[in-house]
């Protein structure tokens, strides 16, 4: 009969959560790099406008202050928005974290069962080997003697033979 976990519905499940939660992860982790991409994106429109500032005419000054000042603003947003999706990030790498040492849990049960189990099969397969080898024995020791037997009775007729003559 093969191994059979009893458990195995159970792990099924908790490995099921972990792979939905690493997608989790992922997305997190994907939010994160958006984020990043966007603070990039945002930094180098602020380098930009200070490099075409410095060509515009001066009329113009004012209104470059004003975007400026809107994407420093936006930046800080921006740099807001990327914690909260580190943090967020975090938060479910912990679960994860979780979730696998729920999952190696059980799987190092079901390796300990499995070992249990083979080694009852090794000691019930010793203890067939070790019944068929006493059985053999006995009947070969029961042969054994019916051909001792055979043989002395062999010998007792040529005896008796011989004595008859």
């Amino acid at each position: 009969m093969p191994f059979r976990y009893r458990l195995q519905k159970v792990l099924d499940f908790r490995i099921r959560k972990k792979e939905e939660q690493l997608q989790v992860v992922q997305k997190a982790q994907e939010a994160v790099y958006i984020a990043e991409e966007n603070i990039r994106k945002n930094e180098q429109e602020i380098q930009d406008t200070k490099m075409h500032m410095r060509q515009a005419d001066p009329m113009m000054y004012d209104t470059y202050d004003k975007y400026l000042i809107h994407l420093w603003e936006k930046a800080d947003q921006l740099e807001l928005i990327r914690q909260e999706a580190q943090k967020k990030l975090e938060e479910e790498k912990q679960k994860l974290v979780v979730l696998e040492q729920a999952v190696k849990v059980l799987e190092k049960h079901k390796e300990k069962n499995k070992e249990a189990y083979i080694a009852e099969e090794k000691a019930a397969e010793l203890k067939r080997y070790s019944e068929l080898g006493v059985t053999r024995f006995f009947h070969q020791s029961l042969e054994r003697k019916e051909e001792e037997e055979a043989e002395i009775l062999k010998q007792l007729e040529e005896l008796d033979k011989l004595e008859g003559n």
